[in-house]
């Protein structure tokens, strides 16, 4: 692991031993801190020894996002135990449903916008961020993608869940939401972590707001032809005082706006890659779909293009159509 991440689960790890300690000094004979306390300075001596982060069974290196999770564990996925085998998919089974609960309601109309998305996570939980927010006649869109895979990246993906969450009712212009959150994950994400994001509000008239933090390019496709919405800033999280601009634009009836992760962008066949050219194109093709007709269409290409490939990526389409 990265000299910086040690550094930050070392501090994490002192801390819980200080808590540990506290609490054992007011409750001596309470069940198991002995125990977690026993488990702390082990951790704090396979640091100090240069073997912290290996399988105490094969040597091999454990996995990161699981270590980021959980600084305590010391076995590679291939050697838990059947009960800790058991124990950990039931984990995953409980974040994977809390996450789906994070979701936004499917078919989501508001403001004169109708929307639809598709959100499948490669694993049994995703990096991806997608929220639809309605508020005051507006509706607030977002979606990101959190570096890394895993149980690491899906906690950082609630985290961000969270942070519009609170942000978007506050009545803030977009811009002093986005640098806020800015803020916030910047100072909780360990070093080398970071969250690519487009997000927005749409207003019934058609103004739309965009800020694009480093992602993909959002697709804009009607009547007036195709646009896109290229990145004008850093990605979350990369510095606490980022700038982020904005782009503004003025939609007409009919128009859609089509936002995805690199599940879409980065999908391999062969040797080529799915690409921003092909997102665009058959955007351009679809415009006149509904949303759920346009990612219908979508899914269908990827599809054919990985030729029944498994997915590598997490997936996220969200596609919104001004209606009124």
């Amino acid at each position: 692991m990265a000299t910086l991440e040690i550094a930050f689960l070392h501090n994490q790890l002192e801390e819980r031993k200080r808590r540990l300690e506290t609490a054992i000094a007011i409750a001596p004979d309470k069940a198991g801190l002995a125990g977690l306390l026993r488990e702390v300075d082990s951790a704090l001596e396979r640091m100090a020894k240069g073997t912290y982060g290996l399988c105490q069974e094969c040597h091999e290196t454990i996995e990161q996002g699981r270590l980021l999770a959980d600084p305590l564990v010391c076995y590679c996925l291939d050697h838990l135990t059947e009960p800790q085998r058991v124990a950990l998919q039931r984990d995953l089974d409980l974040a994977s449903a809390v996450q789906r609960k994070l979701l936004p309601q499917a078919g989501l109309q508001a403001g004169g916008w109708d929307t639809s998305y598709h959100y499948a996570p490669a694993g049994p939980v995703s990096g991806d961020y997608c929220d639809l927010i309605p508020s005051d006649g507006q509706l607030f869109f977002a979606v990101g993608d959190v570096s890394g895979k895993g149980v690491a990246a899906s906690m950082l993906m609630t985290q961000l869940h969270a942070l519009f969450r609170s942000l978007a009712g506050m009545g803030l212009p977009l811009g002093q939401i986005v640098a806020r959150a800015n803020r916030v994950f910047c100072e909780s994400a360990l070093a080398g972590q970071y969250a690519t994001l487009v997000c927005g509000l749409a207003k019934p008239n058609g103004d739309v707001e965009i800020h694009n933090a480093g992602h993909w390019p959002a697709i804009v496709v009607g009547r007036g032809g195709v646009l896109r919405i290229e990145s004008t800033g850093l990605p979350l999280g990369m510095f606490c005082e980022a700038e982020f601009c904005a782009t503004r634009l003025q939609t007409e009836v009919g128009d859609t706006l089509f936002l995805y992760t690199d599940g879409l962008s980065e999908a391999n066949s062969a040797d080529s890659e799915y690409g921003v050219d092909r997102v665009t194109r058959l955007a351009r093709q679809s415009a006149a779909q509904l949303p759920a007709t346009l990612i219908a269409s979508f899914l269908e290409d990827l599809r054919g293009f990985v030729n029944g490939s498994p997915p590598q990526d997490d997936l996220t389409l969200l596609a919104i159509r001004r209606v009124g």
